[in-house]
Protein backbone atom coordinates (compact mmCIF):
# COMPACT_ATOMS: atom_id res chain seq x y z
CA UNK A 1 0.00 0.00 0.00
CA UNK A 2 1.30 3.50 -0.74
CA UNK A 3 1.49 5.57 2.43
CA UNK A 4 2.33 9.25 2.68
CA UNK A 5 4.89 10.62 5.13
CA UNK A 6 3.28 13.67 6.68
CA UNK A 7 5.67 16.58 7.29
CA UNK A 8 5.18 19.69 9.33
CA UNK A 9 3.17 18.02 12.08
CA UNK A 10 5.99 17.32 14.53
CA UNK A 11 4.76 19.86 17.08
CA UNK A 12 1.22 18.52 16.84
CA UNK A 13 2.48 14.99 17.48
CA UNK A 14 4.48 16.14 20.51
CA UNK A 15 1.43 17.95 21.83
CA UNK A 16 -0.71 14.84 21.35
CA UNK A 17 1.83 12.75 23.30
CA UNK A 18 1.94 15.30 26.12
CA UNK A 19 -1.85 15.36 26.24
CA UNK A 20 -1.93 11.56 26.42
CA UNK A 21 0.49 11.53 29.34
CA UNK A 22 -1.55 14.17 31.16
CA UNK A 23 -4.87 12.38 30.61
CA UNK A 24 -3.29 9.08 31.63
CA UNK A 25 -2.12 10.58 34.91
CA UNK A 26 -5.53 12.06 35.66
CA UNK A 27 -6.22 14.54 38.42
CA UNK A 28 -2.87 15.28 40.11
CA UNK A 29 -4.72 15.78 43.40
CA UNK A 30 -5.45 12.04 43.45
CA UNK A 31 -2.55 9.73 44.41
CA UNK A 32 -0.88 8.07 41.44
CA UNK A 33 -1.68 4.42 40.83
CA UNK A 34 1.33 2.29 41.72
CA UNK A 35 2.47 -0.86 39.93
CA UNK A 36 1.98 -2.81 43.17
CA UNK A 37 -1.65 -1.71 43.30
CA UNK A 38 -2.24 -2.78 39.70
CA UNK A 39 -0.47 -6.10 40.22
CA UNK A 40 -2.30 -6.94 43.45
CA UNK A 41 -5.75 -5.51 42.83
CA UNK A 42 -6.14 -5.89 39.05
CA UNK A 43 -4.82 -9.42 39.07
CA UNK A 44 -6.96 -10.81 36.26
CA UNK A 45 -6.00 -7.97 33.94
CA UNK A 46 -2.32 -8.54 34.70
CA UNK A 47 -2.60 -12.25 34.02
CA UNK A 48 -4.44 -11.76 30.74
CA UNK A 49 -1.73 -9.36 29.56
CA UNK A 50 0.99 -11.85 30.54
CA UNK A 51 -0.79 -14.67 28.73
CA UNK A 52 -1.49 -12.90 25.44
CA UNK A 53 1.77 -10.96 25.66
CA UNK A 54 3.66 -14.27 25.97
CA UNK A 55 5.80 -13.04 28.84
CA UNK A 56 5.39 -14.14 32.45
CA UNK A 57 6.40 -11.04 34.38
CA UNK A 58 3.82 -9.51 36.67
CA UNK A 59 5.63 -6.21 37.19
CA UNK A 60 6.13 -5.59 33.47
CA UNK A 61 2.50 -6.51 32.77
CA UNK A 62 1.38 -4.01 35.42
CA UNK A 63 3.63 -1.37 33.87
CA UNK A 64 2.14 -2.05 30.43
CA UNK A 65 -1.39 -1.66 31.81
CA UNK A 66 -0.46 1.64 33.45
CA UNK A 67 1.30 2.93 30.34
CA UNK A 68 -1.57 1.92 28.05
CA UNK A 69 -4.17 3.86 30.08
CA UNK A 70 -5.87 0.59 30.98
CA UNK A 71 -6.25 -0.56 27.36
CA UNK A 72 -5.40 -4.26 27.70
CA UNK A 73 -4.91 -4.86 23.97
CA UNK A 74 -2.41 -1.98 23.86
CA UNK A 75 -0.75 -3.36 27.00
CA UNK A 76 -0.41 -6.76 25.32
CA UNK A 77 1.17 -5.05 22.33
CA UNK A 78 3.70 -3.28 24.59
CA UNK A 79 4.62 -6.46 26.44
CA UNK A 80 4.90 -8.52 23.25
CA UNK A 81 7.14 -5.86 21.70
CA UNK A 82 9.40 -5.81 24.75
CA UNK A 83 9.57 -9.58 24.73
CA UNK A 84 11.16 -9.56 21.29
CA UNK A 85 14.17 -7.67 22.70
CA UNK A 86 14.99 -10.37 25.26
CA UNK A 87 17.59 -13.10 24.68
CA UNK A 88 16.51 -16.73 24.99
CA UNK A 89 18.95 -18.80 27.00
CA UNK A 90 17.03 -22.06 27.46
CA UNK A 91 13.87 -23.94 26.62
CA UNK A 92 12.02 -25.26 29.64
CA UNK A 93 11.05 -28.88 30.03
CA UNK A 94 7.32 -29.68 29.51
CA UNK A 95 5.29 -28.47 32.48
CA UNK A 96 4.06 -31.34 34.64
CA UNK A 97 0.62 -30.11 35.62
CA UNK A 98 -0.15 -33.40 37.39
CA UNK A 99 2.10 -32.05 40.18
CA UNK A 100 0.33 -28.69 40.33
CA UNK A 101 -0.05 -27.07 43.75
CA UNK A 102 -3.79 -26.74 43.27
CA UNK A 103 -5.69 -23.60 44.27
CA UNK A 104 -8.85 -24.39 42.31
CA UNK A 105 -9.99 -27.65 40.76
CA UNK A 106 -13.46 -28.63 39.60
CA UNK A 107 -15.06 -31.21 37.35
CA UNK A 108 -18.51 -31.01 35.81
CA UNK A 109 -18.68 -34.68 34.80
CA UNK A 110 -18.22 -36.43 38.17
CA UNK A 111 -19.42 -35.25 41.54
CA UNK A 112 -16.91 -37.28 43.53
CA UNK A 113 -13.41 -37.22 42.08
CA UNK A 114 -10.08 -38.34 43.56
CA UNK A 115 -8.71 -35.37 45.48
CA UNK A 116 -12.14 -33.75 45.73
CA UNK A 117 -13.63 -30.65 44.21
CA UNK A 118 -11.94 -27.40 45.26
CA UNK A 119 -13.89 -24.26 44.44
CA UNK A 120 -11.12 -21.79 45.21
CA UNK A 121 -11.46 -18.21 43.97
CA UNK A 122 -14.36 -17.78 41.53
CA UNK A 123 -17.19 -15.48 40.49
CA UNK A 124 -19.39 -18.51 39.74
CA UNK A 125 -21.43 -18.56 42.93
CA UNK A 126 -21.81 -14.88 43.80
CA UNK A 127 -24.61 -12.45 42.94
CA UNK A 128 -23.83 -10.29 39.93
CA UNK A 129 -24.82 -7.12 41.76
CA UNK A 130 -22.78 -3.99 42.34
CA UNK A 131 -21.16 -4.10 45.77
CA UNK A 132 -21.32 -0.54 47.03
CA UNK A 133 -19.29 -1.51 50.08
CA UNK A 134 -16.25 -1.43 47.80
CA UNK A 135 -16.62 2.34 47.61
CA UNK A 136 -15.62 2.54 51.26
CA UNK A 137 -11.89 2.68 51.77
CA UNK A 138 -9.77 0.65 54.15
CA UNK A 139 -11.86 -2.51 54.25
CA UNK A 140 -9.71 -5.63 54.12
CA UNK A 141 -11.84 -8.79 53.95
CA UNK A 142 -10.57 -11.90 55.68
CA UNK A 143 -10.10 -14.96 53.50
CA UNK A 144 -10.76 -18.47 54.85
CA UNK A 145 -7.68 -20.63 55.12
CA UNK A 146 -7.26 -24.29 54.23
CA UNK A 147 -4.38 -26.71 54.09
CA UNK A 148 -2.56 -26.71 50.79
CA UNK A 149 -2.80 -29.79 48.60
CA UNK A 150 0.76 -31.04 48.34
CA UNK A 151 0.22 -34.54 46.99
CA UNK A 152 -0.24 -35.33 43.31
CA UNK A 153 -3.91 -35.14 42.34
CA UNK A 154 -4.86 -37.45 39.48
CA UNK A 155 -6.70 -35.95 36.57
CA UNK A 156 -10.39 -36.65 36.19
CA UNK A 157 -9.79 -37.64 32.56
CA UNK A 158 -7.61 -40.51 33.78
CA UNK A 159 -10.78 -42.27 34.98
CA UNK A 160 -12.07 -42.40 31.41
CA UNK A 161 -8.61 -43.32 30.13
CA UNK A 162 -8.51 -46.43 32.31
CA UNK A 163 -11.80 -47.62 30.79
CA UNK A 164 -10.52 -46.99 27.29
CA UNK A 165 -13.28 -44.45 26.70
CA UNK A 166 -11.00 -41.49 25.96
CA UNK A 167 -9.31 -41.21 22.59
CA UNK A 168 -5.59 -41.85 22.89
CA UNK A 169 -3.42 -39.03 21.63
CA UNK A 170 0.02 -39.51 20.14
CA UNK A 171 3.08 -38.08 21.73
CA UNK A 172 2.14 -38.43 25.39
CA UNK A 173 3.49 -41.82 26.35
CA UNK A 174 3.30 -42.35 30.09
CA UNK A 175 3.08 -38.60 30.81
CA UNK A 176 -0.68 -38.63 30.56
CA UNK A 177 -2.88 -36.24 28.66
CA UNK A 178 -3.14 -32.62 29.57
CA UNK A 179 0.42 -31.84 30.55
CA UNK A 180 2.32 -29.23 28.62
CA UNK A 181 3.45 -32.25 26.66
CA UNK A 182 -0.05 -32.04 25.18
CA UNK A 183 1.38 -29.55 22.75
CA UNK A 184 2.91 -32.19 20.51
CA UNK A 185 2.18 -32.14 16.81
CA UNK A 186 -0.39 -34.93 16.90
CA UNK A 187 -1.68 -34.64 13.38
CA UNK A 188 1.36 -33.59 11.38
CA UNK A 189 4.09 -35.66 9.70
CA UNK A 190 6.36 -34.97 12.67
CA UNK A 191 7.01 -37.90 14.96
CA UNK A 192 6.14 -37.55 18.66
CA UNK A 193 9.85 -37.31 19.45
CA UNK A 194 10.36 -34.32 17.16
CA UNK A 195 10.79 -30.84 18.57
CA UNK A 196 7.50 -28.97 18.93
CA UNK A 197 6.74 -26.06 16.66
CA UNK A 198 7.94 -22.67 17.97
CA UNK A 199 5.51 -19.96 16.91
CA UNK A 200 7.85 -17.22 18.17
CA UNK A 201 10.63 -18.28 15.78
CA UNK A 202 8.87 -20.01 12.90
CA UNK A 203 6.26 -18.51 10.56
CA UNK A 204 2.81 -20.04 10.78
CA UNK A 205 2.09 -22.21 7.75
CA UNK A 206 -0.85 -24.37 6.70
CA UNK A 207 -1.74 -27.09 7.29
CA UNK A 208 -0.80 -26.36 10.91
CA UNK A 209 -0.15 -29.14 13.40
CA UNK A 210 -1.86 -29.20 16.75
CA UNK A 211 1.22 -27.92 18.58
CA UNK A 212 1.24 -24.78 16.40
CA UNK A 213 -2.52 -24.38 16.81
CA UNK A 214 -2.35 -24.58 20.60
CA UNK A 215 0.47 -22.05 20.74
CA UNK A 216 -1.54 -19.70 18.56
CA UNK A 217 -4.61 -20.09 20.75
CA UNK A 218 -2.62 -19.45 23.92
CA UNK A 219 -1.62 -16.02 22.53
CA UNK A 220 -4.99 -15.35 20.90
CA UNK A 221 -7.40 -12.61 21.89
CA UNK A 222 -9.72 -13.80 24.64
CA UNK A 223 -12.80 -12.08 23.20
CA UNK A 224 -12.24 -13.60 19.78
CA UNK A 225 -11.86 -17.10 21.22
CA UNK A 226 -14.87 -16.62 23.49
CA UNK A 227 -17.07 -15.72 20.52
CA UNK A 228 -15.84 -18.69 18.50
CA UNK A 229 -16.32 -21.03 21.45
CA UNK A 230 -19.86 -19.72 21.91
CA UNK A 231 -20.57 -20.24 18.20
CA UNK A 232 -19.64 -23.93 18.46
CA UNK A 233 -22.14 -24.39 21.29
CA UNK A 234 -24.89 -22.70 19.28
CA UNK A 235 -24.57 -25.19 16.43
CA UNK A 236 -21.78 -23.84 14.24
CA UNK A 237 -19.67 -26.91 14.79
CA UNK A 238 -21.88 -29.35 16.73
CA UNK A 239 -19.66 -29.02 19.77
CA UNK A 240 -21.42 -30.36 22.87
CA UNK A 241 -18.72 -30.23 25.52
CA UNK A 242 -18.44 -31.12 29.18
CA UNK A 243 -15.88 -29.59 31.49
CA UNK A 244 -13.90 -32.69 32.30
CA UNK A 245 -11.55 -30.80 34.58
CA UNK A 246 -10.54 -27.22 35.26
CA UNK A 247 -7.54 -26.72 37.50
CA UNK A 248 -5.53 -23.68 38.50
CA UNK A 249 -2.44 -23.47 40.64
CA UNK A 250 1.33 -23.29 40.83
CA UNK A 251 3.58 -25.42 38.62
CA UNK A 252 7.33 -25.72 38.59
CA UNK A 253 9.34 -24.53 35.59
CA UNK A 254 12.37 -26.73 34.97
CA UNK A 255 15.30 -26.32 32.59
CA UNK A 256 18.13 -28.69 31.75
CA UNK A 257 21.27 -26.69 30.86
CA UNK A 258 23.62 -28.64 28.61
CA UNK A 259 26.59 -27.41 30.61
CA UNK A 260 25.15 -28.96 33.78
CA UNK A 261 23.58 -32.10 32.37
CA UNK A 262 20.76 -32.24 34.92
CA UNK A 263 17.45 -30.50 35.54
CA UNK A 264 17.03 -27.51 37.82
CA UNK A 265 13.87 -25.67 38.85
CA UNK A 266 13.98 -21.95 38.12
CA UNK A 267 10.49 -20.69 39.01
CA UNK A 268 6.96 -21.47 40.11
CA UNK A 269 4.27 -19.94 37.91
CA UNK A 270 0.49 -19.88 38.05
CA UNK A 271 -1.33 -21.59 35.19
CA UNK A 272 -4.88 -22.59 34.34
CA UNK A 273 -5.46 -25.92 32.61
CA UNK A 274 -8.76 -27.04 31.06
CA UNK A 275 -9.72 -30.35 29.50
CA UNK A 276 -13.06 -30.45 27.74
CA UNK A 277 -14.70 -33.79 26.99
CA UNK A 278 -16.70 -34.25 23.80
CA UNK A 279 -18.67 -37.24 22.60
CA UNK A 280 -17.46 -38.80 19.36
CA UNK A 281 -19.78 -41.27 17.66
CA UNK A 282 -16.92 -43.03 15.95
CA UNK A 283 -16.02 -43.79 12.37
CA UNK A 284 -14.92 -46.73 10.26
CA UNK A 285 -11.49 -46.53 11.87
CA UNK A 286 -12.39 -45.41 15.41
CA UNK A 287 -14.95 -46.76 17.90
CA UNK A 288 -17.39 -44.52 19.78
CA UNK A 289 -15.46 -42.71 22.51
CA UNK A 290 -14.76 -39.34 24.03
CA UNK A 291 -12.35 -36.81 22.56
CA UNK A 292 -10.81 -33.85 24.28
CA UNK A 293 -10.14 -30.19 23.74
CA UNK A 294 -7.23 -28.68 25.62
CA UNK A 295 -6.45 -25.24 27.01
CA UNK A 296 -3.48 -23.97 29.02
CA UNK A 297 -2.83 -20.34 29.92
CA UNK A 298 -0.62 -18.25 32.16
CA UNK A 299 -2.26 -17.14 35.40
CA UNK A 300 -5.86 -17.48 36.54
CA UNK A 301 -7.40 -17.19 33.10
CA UNK A 302 -10.28 -19.63 33.22
CA UNK A 303 -12.59 -18.16 30.58
CA UNK A 304 -9.73 -17.95 28.09
CA UNK A 305 -8.56 -21.52 28.83
CA UNK A 306 -12.11 -22.87 28.44
CA UNK A 307 -12.57 -21.03 25.14
CA UNK A 308 -9.20 -22.29 23.98
CA UNK A 309 -10.19 -25.89 24.75
CA UNK A 310 -13.50 -25.57 22.87
CA UNK A 311 -11.84 -24.07 19.79
CA UNK A 312 -9.01 -26.62 19.93
CA UNK A 313 -11.58 -29.41 19.75
CA UNK A 314 -13.53 -27.66 16.98
CA UNK A 315 -10.38 -27.40 14.84
CA UNK A 316 -9.90 -31.16 15.07
CA UNK A 317 -12.97 -31.71 12.87
CA UNK A 318 -11.06 -32.69 9.74
CA UNK A 319 -8.78 -35.01 11.71
CA UNK A 320 -11.83 -36.80 13.12
CA UNK A 321 -13.71 -36.95 9.83
CA UNK A 322 -16.40 -34.49 10.90
CA UNK A 323 -18.21 -32.11 8.58
CA UNK A 324 -16.87 -28.56 8.79
CA UNK A 325 -19.91 -26.39 9.44
CA UNK A 326 -18.67 -23.33 11.28
CA UNK A 327 -15.84 -20.80 11.35
CA UNK A 328 -14.37 -22.26 14.57
CA UNK A 329 -13.62 -25.47 12.64
CA UNK A 330 -11.78 -23.61 9.88
CA UNK A 331 -8.16 -23.77 11.04
CA UNK A 332 -6.82 -21.14 8.66
CA UNK A 333 -9.61 -18.69 9.50
CA UNK A 334 -9.13 -19.07 13.26
CA UNK A 335 -5.34 -18.91 13.33
CA UNK A 336 -5.08 -16.07 10.84
CA UNK A 337 -7.44 -13.77 12.72
CA UNK A 338 -6.98 -14.60 16.41
CA UNK A 339 -3.96 -12.47 17.31
CA UNK A 340 -5.08 -9.11 18.73
CA UNK A 341 -1.65 -7.53 18.19
CA UNK A 342 -1.87 -8.17 14.45
CA UNK A 343 -5.60 -7.42 14.29
CA UNK A 344 -5.48 -4.10 16.11
CA UNK A 345 -2.46 -3.02 14.10
CA UNK A 346 -4.11 -3.71 10.77
CA UNK A 347 -7.41 -2.10 11.77
CA UNK A 348 -5.80 0.97 13.32
CA UNK A 349 -3.44 1.53 10.41
CA UNK A 350 -6.50 2.92 8.63
CA UNK A 351 -5.96 6.08 10.70
CA UNK A 352 -2.68 6.73 8.86
CA UNK A 353 -2.71 8.96 5.76
CA UNK A 354 -4.02 7.14 2.69
CA UNK A 355 -4.20 10.18 0.45
CA UNK A 356 -2.81 8.50 -2.67
CA UNK A 357 -5.07 5.45 -2.27
CA UNK A 358 -8.17 7.56 -1.87
CA UNK A 359 -7.31 9.91 -4.71
CA UNK A 360 -6.94 6.91 -7.02
CA UNK A 361 -10.33 5.55 -5.97
CA UNK A 362 -11.89 8.99 -6.19
CA UNK A 363 -10.67 9.35 -9.78
CA UNK A 364 -12.10 5.93 -10.66
CA UNK A 365 -15.52 6.81 -9.24
CA UNK A 366 -15.54 10.16 -11.02
CA UNK A 367 -14.70 8.51 -14.36
CA UNK A 368 -17.47 5.95 -13.90
CA UNK A 369 -19.99 8.65 -13.01
CA UNK A 370 -18.86 10.75 -16.00
CA UNK A 371 -19.22 7.81 -18.38
CA UNK A 372 -22.69 6.98 -17.03
CA UNK A 373 -23.82 10.59 -17.46
CA UNK A 374 -22.66 10.62 -21.09
CA UNK A 375 -24.58 7.45 -21.79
Amino acid sequence: MPYVAVKGGEQAIENAEALLQSRRRGDPAIPELSLDQIEQQLNLAVERVMCEGSLYDRELAALAIKQSWGDLVEAIFLLRAYRTTLPRFYYSQPLDTSKMQIQRRISAIFKDVPGGQRLGTTFDYIHRLLDFKLIAEGQIPEAPEAEAITETVLRVIDTLDREGLMQAEEGHGSRGAGEQGEQVNNDSPLSPSSQPFDLTRQPLTFPAGRDARLQNLARADEGFLLSLAYSTQRGYGRNHPFAGEIRMGEVEVVICPEELGFEIAIADITVTEVQMVNQFKGSKELPAQFTRGYGLTFGYNERKAMSMALVDRAMRAEELGETIQGPAQNVEFVLSHSDNVEAQGFVQHLKLPHYIDFQAELNVVRKIRSRENRE
